[in-house]
């Protein structure tokens, strides 16, 4: 490693002083590039300078020349003046003379004109020549003074510069001395290496045999134990239950709770805006009250007026995500099948969006066409109408990412994994745009109630409306920005959060495996319950195979014998109220009879036969009223005799009654007892069904169990074959493996070589160098 990094900072060195070297040369060359320009601009100078001489050579020939023909035409002028009145005194000279002297001025003024318009020409010339001059001068001054101030920056970098490179090359001498040291070290370190690599030759050869004879053990323990490794294929390792993260569930519901009030709050703004809207199209601008509106704004109002039933089930799907992402489930787009609600709901009112844009827009414009609207009234309805397409189009575009998000719980291909994030990110920048545009639409709306409150028709209703509206647009001005912010500062959590599934996989396949999952976590989680409870003292197993059937017939039995005594109980019970019926009943025939009987006993000391016959039929109503009182009994013929009739009356009706009672004694005995008999032998026959369909049912379990176990055998021998198959594939996976390594430890022998084969030829260079 240490030879690694010294190699690694030569090079870099190595660059650097490449690079200075580099620099160094293109700012030599720029350096003599500018001298020879200065050179070059020194001799134009030169060159300016000898022929700003010669011009100035030239004008003060002119100026001489221009002098001497002053002087000249001063004489002539002169000799014109004296010319003149000689002339005068002398007209009466020849016409030769005056022709000559008229000739001579002809001449002396054609060269005067001649030698005043050279002279103007030569001023002119000598004027432009003179500015060309000065203004040559001043550029080339100028040029002079930017040469000599990037000379000096050049010079100041090239000093800057050699100033770097003798630095540079001290450090890097000093870095020499380093590298000579550490190349020492590193050969020490080499021989040490090499004494490493042959120890880990000797614990290779060991680990190689420690590792065969365990994977001879594993092969075998596998062969013996493992019917097959759920984690091989993904598959069957997205049905594992993964760990349970309880922080991370409670982050989730977190999460889920604060999205939930942003929500509940956006519901409350749109249901506010979209009613005090309908409000406001009542009133203005014609107000319902006092004349019709127009057809068009009916229709809007009629379909604002539906708001409700589509914005209110936006808080209800967030409602039903928030409830369930519990603290026992597994939260991941795979699961969260209720996010496809929401996602149904929110198109819905997308679609309202959609409805009621066109019925907005015309609107306004109408309010536009209206006879009090001013310029910049009509000017803030457009810039509104352009707000409510906006705002359209954002929904829209939310409502598409959501979608997507809600795709992998109810489609397994509609999202790739990999996109997750991508879509999260355009998912909050949906929402930075939601945020915006209602910041233009609360700035824009406030600006147009302004202008309508100074309107000279404005009312009172007309202003709170907008007040109203304008409150609204705040507050889902405000809900925007707060789930704008929350989903920025959540976005990373929720990448992060995506890889939450079952471990050495890239999660779950679909959403079908997501739910199977949950069911089997519900079931381990009722597993694990059942383990914490005290385990009672059971009976061995084989005394309770031994009393199974017994328990059953037991059981049959108590069932019998249950229905037994409640028949019983129901017999004893109309026993009960005959008995207390016939009592009654006895009660009243006794007192009937002692009146009976004193009757007859006075009637008896009055009369003598004649009143005997009437004591006997008498005592025979007494008989036949006696005999009524047994529901069985017949009526019996009692002879009547003129003697002793009340005492044989009385024996009579004893013997009747005792005969009857013992009767119905000997029946209701006999009766108890077959009905005892009967349901006994009911519940032996139910018992002994019950034990035949146990019988049969257990039969044809161990049937089925014959079947499970031979195809579980033949499918465990088929494992059997592949599982030694791929641990013989590993083996030789391992065999090459190992190979690999000891070509890596060859190659870092060779590494090590040349690391010192370059630390000599590098020390040799620095020292030529």
């Amino acid at each position: 490693m240490a030879s690694a990094e010294l190699q690694g900072k030569y090079q870099k060195l190595a660059q650097e002083y490449s690079k200075l070297r580099a620099q160094n040369q293109v700012l030599k060359k720029g350096v003599v590039d500018e001298q020879a320009n200065s050179a070059a601009l020194k001799e134009q100078l030169k060159m300016k300078d000898q022929s700003l001489r010669k011009l100035q050579q030239e004008m003060d020939s002119l100026t001489f020349r221009n002098l001497q023909l002053a002087k000249r035409v001063e004489l002539l002028q002169d000799e014109l003046a004296l010319s003149e009145p000689r002339g005068k005194k002398n007209k009466k000279s020849g016409e030769s003379s005056s022709q000559l002297s008229q000739e001579q001025k002809s001449v002396f003024d054609e060269d005067l004109q001649k030698k005043i318009e050279e002279n103007e020409r030569l001023h002119i010339q000598f004027f432009e020549a003179d500015e060309q001059h000065k203004h040559v001068e001043a550029e080339l001054r100028s040029r002079l003074a930017t040469l000599e101030m990037e000379a000096a920056q050049h010079q100041a970098v090239v000093d800057g510069l050699t100033r770097k490179y003798m630095e540079t090359i001290e450090k890097l001498q000093n870095d020499k001395a380093k590298l000579e040291v550490k190349s020492q070290t590193l050969e020490k370190e080499a021989k040490e290496c090499r004494l490493r690599t042959e120890e880990c030759q000797l614990q290779l050869k060991n680990l190689h045999e420690d590792l065969s004879s365990r994977l001879e053990e594993s092969l075998s323990i596998i062969s013996e134990k493992v019917p097959f490794n759920d984690t091989k294929y993904s598959q069957y390792n997205a049905l594992n239950v993964p760990v349970h993260n309880r922080r991370h569930q409670l982050k989730m519901r977190d999460i889920a709770g604060q999205a939930l009030a942003f929500v509940q709050d956006l519901v409350k703004g749109l249901l506010n805006f979209h009613t005090y809207t309908e409000q406001r199209i009542q009133i203005f601008p014609v107000d319902s009250a006092i004349d019709t509106i127009s057809p068009l704004n009916q229709k809007f109002s009629q379909y604002l007026h539906e708001n409700a039933s589509y914005v209110r089930p936006l808080e209800e799907g967030m409602l039903h995500l928030f409830e369930s992402i519990t603290e026992d489930t597994v939260t991941v787009l795979e699961t969260t099948v209720k996010l496809k609600t929401f996602s149904e709901h929110l198109t819905s009112y997308i679609c309202f969006l959609r409805k009621i844009l066109p019925y907005q827009l015309k609107s306004l414009e109408e309010e536009c066409e209206a006879s009090l609207c001013t310029s910049a009234l009509r000017a803030r309805n457009l810039e509104l109408s352009q707000d409510m397409k906006k705002m359209t189009a954002v929904f829209e575009k939310l409502q598409t990412y959501i979608g997507l998000l809600a795709l992998p719980s109810t489609e397994p291909d509609g999202l790739l994994r990999t996109n997750y994030s991508s879509v999260l990110t355009h998912v909050g920048a949906a929402l930075h745009g939601f945020h915006d545009v209602m910041k233009d639409i609360s700035k824009h709306y406030s600006q147009k109630a302004t202008i309508e409150h100074e309107l000279p028709t404005a009312t009172q209703k007309l202003i709170t409306t907008n007040d109203c509206i304008l409150s609204s647009v705040v507050a889902l001005t405000n809900g925007a920005g707060k789930i704008a912010s929350f989903f920025s500062n959540n976005v990373d959590y929720f990448v992060a959060s995506l890889s939450y599934g079952p471990k050495t996989a890239s999660g779950f396949i679909s959403p079908l495996s997501a739910e199977c999952m949950l069911q089997y976590k519900k079931k381990a989680a009722a597993y694990m319950k059942a383990l914490r409870k005290p385990l009672l003292e059971s009976v061995p197993y084989e005394e309770a195979l031994a009393n199974r059937r017994v328990l059953l017939s037991s059981t049959e039995s108590r069932e019998g014998l249950a229905q037994q005594v409640q028949q019983s109980l129901e017999k004893i019970s109309k026993l009960e109220q005959e008995k207390e019926h016939w009592m009654l009943e006895a009660q009243l025939a006794k007192i009937k009879l002692e009146k009976e009987n004193q009757r007859t006993a006075d009637k008896l000391k009055s009369t003598s036969s004649g009143q005997a016959v009437g004591v006997a039929q008498e005592g025979a109503t007494v008989v036949t009223a006696a005999g009524q009182e047994d529901a069985s009994a017949k009526a019996v013929p009692v002879p009547v005799h003129s003697t002793s009739l009340a005492p044989d009356v009385e024996s009579r009706e004893d013997l009747i009654r005792n005969h009857y009672m013992a009767r119905i004694v000997e029946l209701t005995s006999q009766l108890q007892l077959a009905d005892s008999k009967s349901v006994h032998f009911y519940a032996e026959c139910r018992a002994l069904s019950k034990r035949l369909a146990l019988a049969e049912k257990s039969k044809e379990a161990l049937a089925e169990e014959m079947k499970v176990a031979s195809q579980n055998n033949s499918r465990l021998q088929d494992e059997l074959t592949t599982t030694k198959r791929s641990y013989e594939d590993q083996l030789s996976m391992m065999s090459d493996h190992l190979c690999s390594m000891n070509e890596t430890l060859s190659k870092q022998r060779e590494e090590i070589d040349t690391l010192k084969m370059s630390s000599k030829g590098n020390s040799k260079k620095n020292k030529s160098r």
